[in-house]
């Protein structure tokens, strides 16, 4: 009798452990649901505020772009033969940045860059910005003060900071003859280098007041002929970019004639 006693008091004992052991499953399964819901909430919340942090940037983003094309359109605005200039240079610099291998090609700090290059001549006076005729030594050498100009303006805004050495270093030229600080080789800042190309390439075929626009295969002679001005590993990256590429990207904005250009 007390054998079975003892079996069934174990048995009960074993009935009521695996009766225990059920309760804590079942509470350990409602517990990883919870877990599971808050988990999903939280990256539920997390995806949300991506989406509003990506749409804050872009914002932020599109606001400066405006900006930067607002200060670029206030040069032109001073003289509408220069109208698209800068779009259209810095259409031909990102391809030619592009066809350099450069990292920056297609970034929106180059596309600033590029846009705000000539933004120091708001501070040209106008008897020298739009004289028709040569510009003496007094007067060139006031007009070669726009880059120093240009860093300055910009020089305390935080995001136009990528933006400086293109702005400061623009009409410094590869074999040293430039300005504002005669750099020259691969002392200049290779985006100013890619620029110097893009530049000389808008000024050739745009008209002028005392010449017409030459042909794009004109203009790959003459910049081939001025070789010591350029960059030779962007001279090869503008070889290999097609004429029919080129005229696309000189389509995109009307031809004016200028009467600037220095």
């Amino acid at each position: 009798m007390a054998r079975d006693g003892n079996a069934a008091r174990t048995t009960a004992d074993a009935a009521r452990e695996l009766s225990a052991l059920r309760e804590e499953l079942e509470h350990q399964r409602t517990e990883n649901a919870i877990k599971e819901r808050q988990l999903d909430r939280y990256a539920a919340d997390l995806r949300a505020t991506s989406r509003r942090e990506r749409q804050r940037a872009r914002e932020l983003s599109d606001s400066y772009m405006a900006t930067v094309r607002a200060l670029s359109n206030a040069v032109e605005a001073r003289d509408a033969y220069t109208a698209h200039h800068a779009d259209r240079v810095t259409a031909y610099g990102i391809e030619l940045a592009a066809a350099s291998g450069i990292e920056l090609a297609g970034d929106s700090e180059l596309e600033c860059a590029f846009l705000l290059h000539d933004i120091g001549k708001v501070a040209i006076p106008d008897g020298i910005l739009f004289k028709a005729g040569m510009l003496d030594e007094q007067e060139r050498a006031v007009m070669q003060r726009h880059p120093v100009i240009g860093e300055e303006i910009i020089r305390e805004i935080a995001f136009l900071q990528p933006a400086r050495p293109l702005v400061r270093h623009h009409h410094e030229r590869w074999d040293g003859a430039g300005y504002p600080d005669g750099l020259a080789g691969q002392e200049i800042p290779l985006v100013a280098r890619v620029f110097a190309l893009a530049d000389a390439l808008d000024a050739l075929t745009s008209d002028r007041p005392y010449r017409a626009a030459i042909a794009i295969a004109e203009a790959r002679g003459v910049i081939e002929s001025s070789a010591g001005q350029f960059d030779p590993a962007v001279l090869e990256a503008f070889a290999v970019i097609p004429d029919d590429r080129i005229e696309e990207i000189r389509g995109r904005a009307p031809q004016t004639t200028s009467a600037t250009g220095r």
